[in-house]
């Protein structure tokens, strides 16, 4: 016997390895809170455990599954259909649903359907309105007991255990709500193993120890002949878990201190925006692609958003039919305003760009912005059809390419990524335009995209200075930060999967 695990073993696991070697080795609980002086039965189970993970003895449970009447005496004159077999059989064997409703308020419907679904009735019409009539199978029924109902007469005397009760009649009975209800019971047997004998058999002295050395028991001078419970710092412990934050709670917070000290402000936007706003402004074409009902979510109330100013409504207008005043030739045909005012869940978070110029024309200006967006995209490990953008624009006199580029390598340089390949692109509201991606999982990764804004957008707030503007994946950005394969792990809730993750 390992002379480590005998000096180890505390008070109680003493006591009980002498109370399982004075029942014949193997007991219960209940029958080893008497033999060993316990006075709980948890004290037992504790200390079996701890003796289970030093291999001298083994607790076997078994758990149990009982099912019991909620209300028995709701159920005293039996099931409703038994009820309603009784009344229709004693009027004669036929009854009108109004008759049986008078004798069965509130319980007329569901004595009805089980009568159906039984097939003990049958159902026509007559004057007085749907007659109910007894058929063979029902009137055969008046005599004998049907299978759910034995089950709930058992269950009057004393719970079912779930092996003596059919499964599909169990089902049908939960089916009736809060008709039974299940408990479980869990029975446990401790038992000594061949090294738990021949430690309980050594001669164990039994003393109490002293777990905590407080100041009472200093003071009082216990201390000197106090026994001291050991501490073993490789014994088994119940893993402990600090609190976490969100993957994306943590990004957010780290990119939000990032951009406020490169001196950004953060702006932002309603979710719900006019098609103006989102689009128009923006000099996407009303014709264009990222307006079909595949990519946004339109919304059906409201419907459409009133466009209240009406001087910016016709410069948009004149700038889409021919280019207002902007020495650009729009998009020619006829602009709607109609079609502007449709009211659309935000597709990016440009618009809160547009909208930070709108109130903020004159430059210098930075800002940045982590908005929800939304776009119908089908679920897949990498798109989502909700999701954030980190959306930031810089309004100066020497804003260029050259320095949206810098930008962009800084971010993600600050972000832990040295390398970042950067493409041209295009987009209605920019130009240049540029995409950016990082290689990831085995392949390019999208991250988004940015540029500079073109007069037409800056054009209706008389902003002449340079407008560098940008728009990138949040959740992707987290995704590869962390090495996550699948966008949907982002949003789990299981509560494992955080608790263990070294990262979060």
């Amino acid at each position: 016997m390992d002379s480590e695990i005998l000096s180890g073993l505390s008070y109680n696991e003493k006591r009980l390895l002498l109370a399982l070697d004075s029942v014949g080795g193997s007991g219960t609980p209940a029958k080893l809170v008497e033999a060993g002086g316990f006075s709980l039965e948890v004290e037992v189970v504790g200390s079996a455990s701890w003796l289970q993970s030093k291999g001298l003895a083994v607790m076997k449970e078994e758990v149990t599954r009982y099912y019991s009447l909620t209300d028995p005496e709701s159920l005293k004159d039996g099931l409703p259909e038994r009820r309603a077999l009784r009344f229709i059989e004693a009027n004669g064997g036929s009854m009108t649903v109004p008759a049986l409703a008078e004798k069965m308020p509130g319980e007329d419907n569901i004595a009805v359907g089980w009568l159906m679904r039984k097939k003990l009735a049958s159902m026509s019409d007559s004057p007085e309105g749907k007659l109910i009539t007894l058929n063979d199978n029902g009137k055969s029924m008046l005599t004998s007991v049907m299978s759910d109902e034995e089950l709930v007469n058992r269950m009057f005397a004393a719970p079912v255990p779930e092996s003596e009760a059919d499964p599909k009649i169990i089902k049908d009975l939960k089916g009736r709500k809060g008709m039974i209800k299940e408990t479980e019971v869990t029975a446990r047997e401790i038992s000594l193993t061949p090294d738990g004998v021949e430690a309980a058999r050594s001669g164990l002295e039994v003393k109490e120890e002293e777990a905590d050395v407080t100041d009472e028991l200093i003071q009082s001078g216990r201390w000197k002949d106090a026994a001291y419970r050991r501490y073993d710092v490789q014994t088994f412990a119940p893993a402990v878990y600090p609190a976490k934050k969100n993957p994306l709670t943590r990004l957010g917070a780290e990119i939000r201190r990032l951009f406020t000290d490169m001196g950004f402000s953060e702006m932002a936007s309603e979710y719900v925006q006019p098609a103006f706003w989102n689009m128009d402004v923006l000099f996407i074409p009303q014709d264009h692609s990222a307006r079909d009902m595949q990519d946004t979510f339109f919304l059906e109330n409201p419907k459409s958003i009133s466009l209240d100013d009406r001087d910016l409504v016709e410069k948009i207008r004149a700038i889409h039919e021919n280019g207002g005043d902007t020495g650009s030739t729009g998009w020619g045909g006829k602009w709607s305003e109609e079609k502007a005012a449709q009211a659309l869940l935000r597709t990016h978070s440009t618009c809160s760009s547009i909208r930070y110029i709108a109130e903020h024309p004159d430059a210098p200006q930075k800002a940045f912005s982590i908005s929800r967006i939304f776009r119908k995209e089908s679920i897949d490990a990498t798109h989502l059809p909700e999701f954030s953008q980190i959306e930031g624009i810089v309004i100066d006199e020497n804003a260029s390419l050259d320095m949206l580029i810098s930008l962009i390598r800084e971010f993600y340089s600050r972000m832990g990524f040295d390398e970042i390949h950067v493409r041209p692109s295009y987009f209605p509201y920019t130009e240049p335009s540029l995409e950016l991606e990082v290689f990831f999982n085995g392949k390019w990764l999208e991250l988004g995209g940015a540029g500079v804004f073109r007069p037409e957008v800056l054009a209706p707030f008389g902003v002449k200075t340079p407008v560098l503007a940008w728009g990138f994946g949040f959740e992707r950005l987290a995704m590869l930060k962390w090495n996550i394969k699948d966008i949907r792990d982002l949003y789990i809730s299981d509560i494992d999967s955080l608790r263990k993750n070294t990262v979060f």
